[in-house]
């Protein structure tokens, strides 16, 4: 009981360590800029800042669409699959009441 317990206290230790560093977040980008000397500079960074954006929201709302076109297809089959199982249940009903009969 004692080497759980310190076992336990040992790896809150550990993770209070690791907790304590700073580390990005996956997925995004970290950007640092600097104050441009002069203001055209400035005001092609916010274009280009701009650009990026637009870029990641178009990347952003093809994917979601693609998600959406994907769940519709998959939707689709198994609704073909459902409907396909029925009529094979169907059919071998009709087959067996068939043979039950002769």
């Amino acid at each position: 009981m004692k080497t759980l317990i310190a076992a336990l206290i040992a790896g809150l230790f550990a993770t209070t360590a690791f907790a304590q560093t700073a580390a990005a977040p996956a997925g995004t980008t970290t950007t640092t800029t600097t104050a441009p000397a002069d203001p055209k500079a400035a005001k092609a960074d916010a274009k280009a800042t701009e650009k990026s954006a637009k870029a990641d929201a178009k990347a952003e709302e093809k994917a979601v669409k693609a998600n959406a076109d994907a769940d519709k297809k998959k939707a689709k089959a198994d609704k073909k699959a459902k409907k396909e199982v029925a009529e094979a249940k169907k059919d071998a009903a009709e087959d067996k009441a068939d043979a039950a009969k002769k």
